[in-house]
């Protein structure tokens, strides 16, 4: 317990809550107007996509295409627990991590035994399939959409999600679990036969990342307060993908960066919709061919890293 209260983790937990106050303050005082606050949200929800999909593509090295069915669970979950059942938020956002964690399992147990091209086909049918469901359920609207949902996301909820993914998937990856899954990604065969259960610890993987992909879907249910199956197909887990690839697969602070910067081009492009995806492939074009690893690689932004380099460039000054 003791080691909870160490001194980085005071700072840590210091910094987090100035930021949370200083955020809040802004907002409280209409610096921040309704369109900054959107696309603070929309980088906010696809930080948490962004990592979840990480942890499955860049340290477990499966690669997935269906990360959007898990967010659209999430969300319609979400949906139906506080506009249909009329329950509070925190349940809704509760049972939308739930659900879409056990769909995970459920899927990830057979699809997981394959490897690479086939894993992801089989992926991207299951976003397929998840979203022709939703099409052909009247409950929830079907193709004209489920409307009239409760507007629930705001900063707090917002920002103490993403708080909270970035240290359970930051913990997670320096656990004996972490480690195993990255032995997994280098090299699957000498995992086994140093006795990792592959299977197990990829599974494991898939379902924290799906845990909040249904996080992220209540957000965004409960932001937009609109929701439509089209939301949720291929195009969406391409996005999440992008996102990933750009900041650098096996990066924590890489995903954050990446989901930032990727909203904002996102948001400067929204009266050229038709542009945005062309200038999202040539954004993969040019990483895969001058840096594949993206933006940050494996690599962590610290505060030793900036120490390092203020380190050696006082020394390249003294000489």
């Amino acid at each position: 317990m003791l080691k909870l209260f160490n001194k980085k983790n005071i700072i840590s937990l210091a910094v987090i809550l100035a930021v949370y106050f200083i955020v809040q303050f802004f907002i409280s005082n209409g610096s921040i107007n309704d369109y900054i606050f959107t696309n603070v949200v929309l980088i906010g929800i696809n930080i948490i996509l962004a990592l979840g999909l990480n942890l499955i593509t860049g340290f477990t090295g499966q690669f997935s295409l269906g990360h959007a069915g898990f967010m659209s669970i999430g969300a319609y979950i979400c949906a139906i627990v506080t506009a249909k059942l009329g329950l509070p938020f925190a349940i809704g956002i509760i049972l939308a991590a739930i659900s879409a964690a056990v769909i995970g399992f459920l899927i990830g147990l057979p699809t997981l035994r394959l490897k690479g091209d086939y894993l992801a086909i089989a992926t991207l049918g299951f976003g397929e399939i998840i979203k022709n469901i939703f099409f052909n359920i009247d409950y929830v609207g079907g193709a004209s959409g489920f409307n009239d949902i409760p507007f629930y996301t705001n900063w707090t909820w917002l920002y103490f999600s993403v708080v909270l993914t970035v240290v359970v998937v930051n913990n997670f990856i320096k656990s004996y679990a972490g480690r195993a899954c990255i032995a997994i990604r280098e090299d699957e065969t000498a995992a086994e036969a140093m006795g990792v259960n592959t299977t197990n610890y990829k599974i494991l993987a898939f379902v924290i990342g799906a845990f909040f992909a249904g996080i992220a879907g209540a957000l965004y249910a409960n932001y937009i307060c609109l929701l439509k199956p089209d939301s949720f197909g291929f195009l969406k887990s391409i996005d999440i993908l992008v996102i990933v690839v750009f900041g650098g697969m096996g990066s924590i602070t890489g995903s954050i960066f990446g989901a930032i910067a990727l909203t904002v081009i996102s948001a400067f492009l929204q009266s050229f919709p038709e542009l945005r995806m062309v200038i999202y492939s040539l954004i993969l074009f040019f990483i895969m061919i001058y840096r594949p690893q993206g933006l940050m690689g494996t690599k962590e932004f610290s505060l030793g890293f900036l120490k390092k380099r203020g380190g050696l460039n006082a020394k390249a000054q003294d000489k």
